[in-house]
């Protein structure tokens, strides 16, 4: 039985900005248990690229190349699903960018992109999967945030604000859409060792500073975030709703 409530056979989950870094670890952790996986980035090479080495490893992966800050792409997208019968069960909102920059240094359009890819394109997505999930009355919808969902860091302020966003995004989706039966909830990764944070990884000031702030006295993995997104994408997790889990070694925990 407790195997069951984490299997994910027969469900298809689509994850945003999933050619790499944290959306290909949840892509592929998605797919060991069970569920169909649709692949997203704006490349559609790098899209395609990422679906062949899931689908050498066994797992089903389409393919979806779209902008997901574009109104009209998302739209064109979910239509295009809707047409090969394509029904999403699980949605990932896992795009995301980072501006390190100065608030008074910073541009508009520097701001906007960032709030764009990072918090826009959760609603869009979510707005479309929804208007398909509520009819069938089951969804599942699981948001990334981060640490800046709850503390500001300098010079990343965009990305503070698009993921505190993110934290009451999901709370909003909770209140409008536990009654059809969909579940949204947030995963908030702690310093993950990704290509994003290249430059802070390799820079030994702020590596020490985040090994020293962390109890777990590490960076966290990618592939450490999958036993958060399966649970919030299965049975098991069917009366959690608005909720977010920090997977962060434990560092907002402690001062």
């Amino acid at each position: 039985m407790t195997n069951r409530l984490f299997d994910l056979s027969g469900r298809t989950a689509l994850i945003t900005g999933s050619t790499r870094g944290l959306g290909n670890a949840i892509a592929r952790g998605l797919g060991d248990a069970g569920a169909r996986l649709i692949l997203n980035g704006r490349s559609a090479d790098a899209v395609a690229t990422a679906a062949a080495a899931l689908r050498e490893d066994g797992h089903t992966a389409f393919e979806a190349a779209f902008d997901v800050t574009s109104e009209a792409e998302v739209v064109r997208t979910f239509e295009r699903f809707d047409a090969e019968g394509l029904e999403i069960d699980i949605l990932v909102n896992n795009a995301g960018i980072q501006h390190r920059q100065p608030m008074v240094d910073l541009a508009l359009a520097d701001w906007q992109r960032v709030i764009d890819t990072n918090l826009t394109s959760a609603f869009l997505l979510g707005r479309e999967a929804a208007r398909r999930m509520i009819p069938r009355g089951h969804g599942k919808i699981v948001n990334i945030g981060s640490l800046t969902s709850e503390l500001a860091r300098a010079t990343v302020i965009p990305y503070t604000v698009a993921k505190g966003g993110v934290k009451m995004l999901t709370k909003g989706m909770a209140a409008e859409w536990a009654k059809s039966g969909i579940q949204a909830n947030a995963i908030g990764p702690g310093y993950m060792l990704t290509d994003m944070n290249e430059a802070l990884i390799n820079n030994p000031q702020f590596d020490a500073w985040v090994k020293g702030r962390t109890p777990a006295e590490r960076w966290g993995r990618p592939e450490e975030l999958v036993g958060a997104a399966v649970f919030l994408s299965s049975a098991a997790s069917d009366y959690v709703n608005g909720q977010m889990i920090y997977v962060d070694g434990g560092m907002l925990s402690v001062l």
